[in-house]
């Protein structure tokens, strides 16, 4: 398996050509647009979106980030766990609809002792935007030829219809959906807005009525919940007010509560999921051996960094050991207001020692070396997995430089997974 790994990282140092079809790239998303320049458009004013290069990936730490997905979707099912995660999630949480979650994303970091899950999110983006970039993915040498990104692709869109009509069906078993929205805030200024016409595309091509709607256009009436009148059958959530408790939410929120709708992923998924004091479980197998989760699980969730919770208690042991833990809070999202320790400083500090964050050890990032006009430049990556209800849809790769994953890096964005 070292060798193994030892192939990938050799490639991410030393591959620097462009392999991305721009080209391609281009064509392919004027293809998927009813208005050939739209999406090409909002690509092009989004110069750090995709990366040139793609991250390669061994096979053996492939497999290892899918055994931590089977356990963590393990421990989920099991009533111990549901009962701690629910225990520290608003009411609304505790309903169960049906729904298990669409686009459950898991992120990982490549470490030299393989790879370490860094966090689970109910909101991961990108998925529609790397399934087209895997597509314009070119061998860029001898070496690579047979290697490919393209695989999941090519199912990625009759899956992705596949995984909508099972979250309805999971609630609405006797009804028939026509009429989904992709929902957000403002969702034409979002820096993914691309991936949202994406989604609407594939959905569209399957038959149903698809609306991108800002989530304060919604209302609910005569017990259905609408979009300029119309019936809203099912939701797809990129709000990452996960509870639904804003003011502009209420109308989804009471669609939600009362089953108006089918909305996916919901409070329960990020309750059940993403809430990052779920790391705490994670971290804790005696109690997750108590629940009844089996040693090979166990053994699985080895790769998740241990996390604490940070209390007065432990705050001054923790300020002490800062160097070798990643701050977060427990409800946070997106890399907002994280701390790295050996970055933080002393009024950062009494942020978090007031509480709402979570110490979880830190896994360094592996490196992909880019070329950026003449030069090379030394960046990060982290590996997302997007799934639904345990399974893979897609693997992509963000490359960044600074604290957290961003899109302002040069050379850097989603790059494709090649998996060797």
């Amino acid at each position: 398996m070292r060798v193994n790994r030892g192939f990938a990282e050799q490639l991410n140092r030393e591959c620097l050509c462009v392999s991305v079809d721009r080209s391609l790239l281009q064509q392919t998303f004027q293809r998927a647009s009813n208005h050939p320049d739209d999406i090409a458009d909002l690509i092009a004013e989004r110069p750090h979106l995709f990366a040139d290069a793609p991250v390669f990936l061994a096979r053996s730490d492939a497999a290892a980030m899918m055994d931590v997905v089977a356990a963590i979707e393990a421990a989920v099912r099991l009533d111990g766990f549901r009962e701690a995660a629910l225990a520290h999630a608003p009411a609304i949480a505790r309903a169960d609809h049906g729904p298990v979650g669409a686009f459950i994303g898991y992120d990982f970091h490549i470490t030299a002792s393989g790879p370490k899950l860094i966090e689970v999110n109910t909101n991961a983006g990108g998925a529609f935007l790397n399934a087209f970039l895997a597509r314009a993915q070119r061998a860029c040498c001898a070496p690579l030829d047979g290697f490919s990104a393209a695989p999941l692709a090519e199912t990625f869109e009759a899956n992705v219809v596949a995984m909508f009509e099972a979250e309805w069906r999971s609630q609405r078993p006797d009804g028939c959906l026509r009429r989904i929205a992709i929902v957000d805030d403002a969702p034409s200024g979002q820096y993914l807005y691309p991936d949202f016409l994406l989604a609407r595309r594939a959905l569209t091509n399957a038959g149903y009525d698809v609306v991108i709607a800002d989530a304060s256009e919604l209302a609910l009436a005569d017990g259905a919940l609408r979009h300029e009148g119309r019936t809203v059958d099912l939701v797809y959530s990129r709000l990452v007010d996960f509870a639904l408790a804003e003011a502009p939410h209420s109308a989804l929120r009471e669609a939600y509560e009362t089953g108006a709708a089918v909305v996916t992923p919901n409070p329960r998924n990020h309750a059940l999921y993403a809430d990052k004091r779920n790391l705490l479980l994670l971290s804790d197998a005696k109690e997750l051996a108590r629940w009844g989760l089996s040693q090979q699980h166990l053994d699985q969730l080895r790769a998740a960094p241990r996390a604490l919770e940070v209390s007065a208690v432990n705050a001054e042991a923790l300020w002490e050991a800062r160097k070798g833990y990643f701050f977060k809070p427990a409800s946070g999202y997106g890399g907002k207001a994280v701390y790295r320790g050996d970055k933080l400083t002393r009024s950062a500090w009494d942020h978090v020692r007031a509480g709402g964050y979570i110490a979880q050890e830190f896994a360094a990032p592996s490196e992909r070396i880019v070329r950026v006009g003449d030069e090379t430049r030394i960046c990060k990556l982290d590996v997302r997995l997007f799934t639904y209800d345990g399974a893979l849809l897609l693997a992509a790769a963000r490359v960044y430089r600074g604290q957290t994953t961003n899109f302002r890096t040069p050379g850097g964005g989603f790059a494709s997974v090649l998996i060797v």
